[in-house]
């Protein structure tokens, strides 16, 4: 894994790398990542769970209905309350990985913004980015 990316929690007690490329960034606006972040968005870089390794601790998982209505597994540090990650229920083959984890920003782009309808007024949306009012589309 000469080209894992690593991450982890505030207090070191999570890490982890990634042999997977990152560079798109989503900005989750909906009101339960605003409250789990604890700021405007959650910004977040989807990718294989396979190319996840925990190298120390492991998350805590807190179950949320989001405001889809799916049930997305929230993951975090006990220690010091970072978020992780986060799971779609019906999705384990993916993660959403919060990006301000990643020990090295690298050469990534917010490329979309998601359940713009609920963002707070004061957030900035780069007006070259792509905005859903709510999840973003399904692809055919």
């Amino acid at each position: 894994m000469s080209n894992a990316i690593t991450g982890g929690c505030l207090c070191g007690n999570i890490r982890y790398t990634i042999n997977a490329s990152v560079d798109k960034i989503i900005a989750c606006h909906c009101t339960h990542c605003q409250k789990a972040s604890g700021a405007g968005a959650s910004h977040n870089a989807v990718v294989p769970t396979s190319a996840v390794a925990f190298t120390s601790g492991q998350p805590k998982l807190f179950a949320d209905t989001a405001q889809s209505g799916n049930i997305l597994n929230r993951y975090f540090c006990a220690e010091c309350g970072s978020p992780i990650y986060s799971q779609r229920a019906k999705v384990p083959e993916m993660m959403v990985l919060k990006v301000g984890t990643l020990d090295a920003p690298g050469d990534m782009k917010l490329v979309m913004n998601i359940w713009t309808n609920s963002a707070r007024p004061w957030m900035h949306m780069d007006p070259a980015t792509e905005r859903h009012p709510e999840n973003r589309p399904v692809k055919a």
